[in-house]
């Protein structure tokens, strides 16, 4: 027993991704069998969501002591996610004109996944749903973008009424710190879970329905590679002035994790451990930014958006005009935002966007097969973007203990 917690913890995780997909290819289908243990895991770190970011990101306000310090580290963290969602974006678009995925595919020969239903919202209503009319509600739907908006409000609150906040603030901090004790408890089934639920889905996907989408599925993953080792490594290292070989060895759990589990926010107590101890990002930084990005820094999802719809575009012979383009970057970008931080989020998004360019819905149920496989390289896309983020705003304000970072290196 000793020996096994003695192993990192991304070393367990990647021994169990290998295993996983080793016995899915051998076991097949009958692989689902086990998905109840990758189930358990993922209904125990979803519990940790609504109290973790409601606790951490209340704490994190409160830490940073003053509004002008809030508006700089918040102000600096919001130009960060919309200026790379937008470059994440018109990637997907660029890489869907070059490569054209959708030309000469046939439909037909596509075992088609379950269509999710649209939401049906416009961008009226997903401006007017950010706002929580019940916060108790929202915690029990696990909202998580209204939820986010309530707790700036009470950490602000607490900001504001100086003195006589502390006390309560003093209840969100112990609150944080319990929260991440448990949430220690919790990552410690990682292992666990990673194995069954790669097993089941290399055992479910297998070869065959991957091949009439390989140039999708291809370019998603290209275009992810492109935003982690080209954007983000130039922001870390323009930025921050950090090096990017130790960057990515600090979040490395974070990025095993967000891969098997295809969740940001299930990834968000890994992300927020490793900005704090491997990267050297103060708490109330780390609980801020990596609690909001989890919900809105959404730059895989976004280029995918924009990649899929001209997917669907050329799969369905739709012509698009540079006025459509500009208007899947706006959507594909609330879309990415809108969508919740858990495996599938995407899907429901596309309607969102298909729907502004006249794209048939269809696109959906053509790519819901195997969405999954995607969706896990669109998850370390937008967790390494969190933890990107964090540790540049960190910088820029001050935060950013570069001793913790050379002493997580050395160990």
């Amino acid at each position: 027993m000793k020996t096994w917690f003695r192993i990192p913890l991304w070393q367990r995780v990647i021994a169990a991704l290998v295993l996983g997909v080793v016995t899915g290819l051998l076991w097949g289908p009958g692989s689902e069998s086990i998905k109840i243990i990758g189930d358990v895991f993922i209904a125990s770190i979803k519990m940790l969501v609504v109290p973790l970011i409601f606790f951490s990101l209340v704490s994190g306000v409160a830490a940073i002591g003053d509004l002008r310090k809030l508006g700089a580290v918040g102000g600096r963290a919001m130009l960060l996610f919309v200026v790379t969602g937008q470059i994440a974006v018109w990637l997907g678009l660029l890489l869907g004109t070059v490569i054209q995925p959708g030309i000469g595919v046939d439909a037909s020969n596509i075992e088609m996944g379950p269509v999710p239903e649209p939401s049906g919202e416009g961008w009226r209503q997903m401006v007017l749903s950010i706002i929580p009319q019940s916060p108790v509600q929202v915690m029990a739907d696990v909202n998580v973008l209204p939820l986010i908006v309530f707790a700036l409000l009470i950490g602000i609150g607490i900001l504001m009424a100086k003195e006589e906040g502390e006390p309560v603030g003093r209840i969100f901090d112990s609150g944080s710190v319990v929260m991440q004790k448990v949430t220690i408890i919790v990552m410690e089934l990682t292992p666990f879970g990673v194995f069954a639920l790669m097993a089941w889905v290399a055992g479910n996907l297998g070869y065959d329905a991957l091949i009439a989408l390989a140039k999708l599925v291809g370019l998603n993953y290209l275009g992810c590679l492109l935003i982690i080792f080209v954007m983000y490594s130039a922001m870390i290292k323009l930025l921050a002035r950090l090096p990017v070989r130790d960057f990515f060895r600090g979040i490395i759990d974070a990025m095993a994790v967000s891969y098997s589990t295809a969740s940001s926010n299930a990834t968000l107590p890994v992300t927020m451990r490793c900005a704090e101890r491997n990267l050297g990002v103060s708490p109330s930084v780390s609980s801020f930014v990596l609690s909001l990005g989890a919900t809105i820094n959404m730059n895989g999802t976004a280029m995918y958006l924009g990649l899929a719809t001209l997917f669907g575009a050329q799969v369905f012979g739709v012509d698009l005009s540079w006025t459509d383009y500009f208007m899947i970057s706006i959507t594909a970008t609330l879309g990415a935002v809108g969508a919740a931080g858990i495996p599938g989020a995407g899907l429901i998004m596309m309607a969102l966007v298909f729907g502004t360019v006249g794209v048939p819905l269809e696109t959906i149920a053509f790519v819901a097969g195997v969405d999954r496989i995607m969706d896990m390289m669109r998850t370390v896309t937008n967790v390494s973007g969190d933890a990107t983020v964090a540790t540049v705003v960190a910088h820029m304000t001050g935060e950013l203990d570069r001793a913790e970072l050379i002493s997580a290196d050395d160990v």
